[in-house]
Parts: structure tokens; sequence; C-alpha cells
């Protein structure tokens, strides 16, 4: 008879063969393409971002780079002929302090060239032998006798005429001191009531 009771035997178990590790192909990475995922998404992300940055860098200076080599300044088109500007203005005031000012400096200025002029003259006179031919002429009409005593230079004298032609410059530089200081008045109450004098000033060509 036999044992029940053993237990039936159970096939010997083969352990099962190592899984080869499968080879995945590379792909080409290009420029602006971002880096495969090696498990650390971290790492992925800022070699991307790194790259497109640069990318966006080299653009820029490849735009400014053309736009430094392009010409600097444009040739403009020759601005058109215009002619004079005008302005018309009017003259409303006239400061009577500084028509005073004036008007004694150049009176002063008159009268030493009245001066001048005067006392230049009578000295050609006299260097040219004209009161001498004066007085022979004097002498000849109205005879030796009653004649000889006669000089014309004293009564047109170079001393004489030279100290009256100062007293008319003295005179001369009061009046027209006077007489523009008052003209300055009597304008600006003209012009208080009519508007004064128009000018239109036009700049040079």
């Amino acid at each position: 008879m036999t044992d029940r009771s053993a237990p039936p035997s159970s096939p010997p178990q083969v352990p099962p063969a190592p899984a080869k590790p499968s080879k995945t192909p590379r792909i080409p990475r290009g420029k602006n393409q971002p880096a495969p995922s090696t498990g650390e998404g971290d790492t992925a992300v800022r070699g991307g971002l790194a790259e497109r940055v640069q990318a966006k860098l080299a653009s820029a200076a490849d735009e400014h780079r053309a736009s430094a080599e392009a010409p600097l300044t444009q040739p403009k088109a020759p601005a058109r002929g215009r002619g004079p500007r005008r302005a018309r203005l009017r003259l409303t005031r006239i400061d009577p302090w500084s028509v005073m000012k004036t008007a004694f400096l150049l009176s002063i200025a008159f009268g030493v060239v009245t001066v001048v002029s005067v006392a230049m003259v009578w000295q050609v006179l006299q260097s040219a032998g004209v009161w001498d031919s004066i007085n022979s002429t004097v002498q000849e009409v109205l005879g030796e006798s009653e004649a000889a005593d006669f000089d014309v230079q004293d009564y047109v004298g170079t001393s004489r005429v030279l100290g009256f032609t100062m007293l008319v410059a003295a005179v001369d530089v009061i009046l027209l001191t006077a007489i523009a200081t008052l003209g300055a008045f009597l304008y600006n109450m003209a012009a208080a009531l009519l508007g004064g004098i128009e000018v239109t000033l036009a700049e040079d060509n």
C-alpha cells in the first residue's frame, strides 16, 4: 500500500533570466531645443531657459551691429529759399533821461569838433598870407595915410575867433541837450495819443 500522506513532489524552479537594458536612440539637440529629461526637472528647465536667453542676446547683438554699420547721416533735401523775415514794431516811448545823456555827450563832441576846425582854418589862412593881402588891399583903397594902422587880425584874429567859437560851442551844448530832452517828452505825449511811430524790421539774406 502507498502512503498518501506524503506531499507530492514539485518540479524544480528555474530562475528568470536577467532583462537586458533597452537602448534608447539619442535625439540630436538643436540650438533652441531643450535638453532631454534626465529625471531632474529643474535642471532641464534651467538649461533650456539659458539657451533661449543666449539666443535672444545673440540676435540683439546682430541687429545692433547691422544698425551701426548703416550710414549715420542721410542726405537731406535742399531747403527751399525763402525771403527775409519781417517784423512790424511800434515805437511807443522814449526815455527822456537816456536822451538827455546822449544829447549832452554828442553836443560836447560837436562843440570840440567846431573849435578845432575853426582853429585849423584860421591857421591855414594865416599861412597862406590872406590877412596880409587884405591889409594891403585896404591900404590901397583908403590910402596909406588913413589905413596905416589898420590890421584885419585885430578884428578877426585867431585868439578872438577861437574865444567866440568856444562861447558858441558852450551855448550849443546847453541848447541841444535841452531841445533833445524836450523833444523826448513831446514824443511820449504824442505817442500816448496816436500810438507812436511804426517801424518795419527785416533780417539780412
